[in-house]
């Protein structure tokens, strides 16, 4: 059974930063391409930044040069440091592994950016 986790949000002020995390199991992780989306109230659920097998990444232009997506294969684990945190960055953050057509999400975990 396929089980991914994402971890590390929270309430924090704007201009802080967050190191989100995304944990599987039950899949050959590294062979995934594994991206972040978030989901603000009210809004459409947006990609925010992807790293592929080989390590390449890809980001929203809303978070370009604040967000940095990394992999840690041994450890199964997908992260993404925030930084710089605007109340626009608010909303659910979800992680998504993707290998072909099979896709494969967590939850979601919570980042409120608030004073």
């Amino acid at each position: 059974q396929v089980h991914v986790v994402e971890s590390g949000g929270g309430l924090v002020q704007p201009g802080g930063s967050l190191r989100l995390s995304c944990a599987a199991s039950g899949i050959i992780f590294s062979i995934h391409t594994v991206n972040w989306y978030r989901q603000a109230p009210g809004k459409q659920r947006e990609l925010v930044a992807g790293i592929s097998s080989a390590g390449s990444t890809n980001y929203a232009d809303s978070v370009k040069g604040r967000f940095t997506i990394s992999r840690d294969n041994a450890k199964n684990t997908v992260y993404l440091q925030m930084n710089t945190l605007r109340p626009a960055d608010t909303a659910v953050y979800y992680c998504n592994a993707v290998l072909w057509d099979i896709s494969h999400w967590g939850q979601g975990t919570q980042v409120t950016v608030s004073s």
